[in-house]
């Protein structure tokens, strides 16, 4: 599985401006004129410098020369450690890659080339100037040709994970180039390094959990507008993710189901929004994620179409509600996070029962620390709750047959001398009027 040298160059704008129907000159285009005055929020030079200081703090903690640091499309690394270290958000391959050595600039290695590489670069070239193509899918080919370039052939390369949740790395066959064209390299598969230096958020990272915030209060009014007798729970989604992508947000998930309140059969959404049509007496519950340049909050609160019933009223007032401020209660700083875990035994103390998740943490998305009615699973560094860490709060009690329950989530801040909750919807039980 040698790998084979790139059959053409980086081609310059007055080479390749008459070449465009060649398929290799157009793929290795550089410096054309295309997207110059495109416009993208991206972070502050200093804030990416900030980020490469501390990664290569770790790098040098853990003695690598150069990391390769993924990013794909999944919900459980939505862009990952790459949109991290670029604003890129990947959705054409499995992954793209970051790059990084100890010394020496940062190469990105991105799935497309043409024209869409030519706009990836002008996006993230606060961060990254060198933005390689994959060369239709030979990513691991770029690498050890950067990696012979860095002279670090004999070096310690660590191996960050797409998907750290799942414990996913780079795919086998990308992994065996590395192995059979860099024998003398160690290869070395790193566990948690992203969510350790997402754990506290920057200024400016916080700023973009806001407005994430506001997209998911948008969202969620979006759907109250939409909600009455005849239209299908998917138009609820359709309504939920435009609102969000009109704010210049990304979907992460919409997860929206409904249930009569007088015969529920539904204690969650339904993450596959089905073309049910609701009625007058439905009740509808969601948990929904807004992306914005990577940072993600969450929401959930139920919505009746018509006045809710006395059994919805009930629980509401005397379970959930209660049950979940028990919960905030507990999201400040020096407090440990089993806590809120602590908090949560409201629901069985009274006679009802939950899903198991209460609460999570979040750093681009859903990661630790968890909080499930039975136990937490945290990090050392994260078992307190500090300044600068995001929690979505989320009992979902349900009623002791097991047929009905309520879903009610928001995203705080926690700040130096409390929380901050990050969209102002109201803490009441919506009515959808029509």
């Amino acid at each position: 599985m040698a790998i084979t040298p790139p059959r053409i160059g980086p081609q310059p704008w007055e080479v390749v401006r008459s070449k465009l129907d060649q398929s290799l000159p157009f793929a290795n285009m550089r410096d054309t004129p295309y997207y110059r005055d495109a416009v993208w929020e991206q972070f502050s030079k200093a804030e990416y410098e900030r980020r490469y200081r501390a990664l290569r703090d770790k790098m040098r903690e853990q003695k690598l020369d150069v990391v390769i640091v993924p990013g794909g499309p999944s919900h459980w690394s939505f862009g990952g450690g790459m949109l991290w270290l670029t604003g890129h958000w990947e959705w054409h391959a499995l992954s793209s890659y970051v790059l990084v050595p100890l010394e020496g600039e940062p190469t990105l290695i991105y799935s497309m080339g043409g024209t869409h590489a030519e706009a990836v670069r002008r996006q993230v070239e606060v961060a990254v100037k060198d933005v390689r193509h994959s060369r239709n899918g030979r990513y691991a080919d770029i690498m050890v040709e950067r990696i012979r370039e860095l002279k670090l052939e004999r070096g310690r390369i660590g191996l960050m994970e797409i998907d750290p949740r799942h414990s996913d790395y780079l795919p086998v066959n990308q992994y065996n180039v590395l192995r059979e064209n860099l024998p003398d390299a160690e290869l070395i598969f790193t566990s948690g390094f992203l969510h350790e230096l997402l754990s506290i958020h920057s200024a400016e990272e916080l700023d973009c959990v806001r407005k994430a915030g506001v997209l998911c209060k948008n969202a969620m009014e979006a759907m109250m507008a939409r909600a009455r007798p005849g239209v299908k729970e998917y138009e609820l989604r359709a309504a939920a993710g435009a609102a969000i992508m009109d704010g210049g947000g990304d979907i992460d998930f919409l997860i929206i189901g409904s249930t009569p309140m007088a015969n529920p059969s539904m204690i969650f959404g339904n993450p596959r929004p089905s073309g049910r049509v609701l009625q007058k007496g439905d009740i509808i519950n969601m948990e929904l994620a807004a992306g914005y340049r990577g940072y993600t909050a969450q929401i959930g609160s139920p919505i009746c179409v018509g006045e809710p019933n006395e059994m919805v009223k009930k629980f509401w007032n005397d379970i959930t509600l209660p049950g979940y401020r028990r919960i905030v209660a507990e999201i400040a700083p020096g407090k440990p996070v089993e806590a809120m875990r602590t908090a949560s035994k409201f629901f069985r103390d009274n006679g009802y029962q939950s899903r198991p998740t209460q609460c999570h943490g979040i750093d681009l998305v859903t990661d630790k620390p968890h909080v499930v009615a039975e136990h937490v699973s945290a990090e050392a560094f994260e078992q307190v709750l500090k300044p600068g860490m995001v929690i979505m709060a989320e009992p979902n009690p349900i009623t002791p047959d097991g047929l009905f329950g309520i879903f009610l989530g928001h995203t705080f801040i926690v700040t130096d001398s409390g929380h901050e909750v990050c969209d102002d919807f109201p803490l009441e039980i919506a009515v959808a009027r029509g």
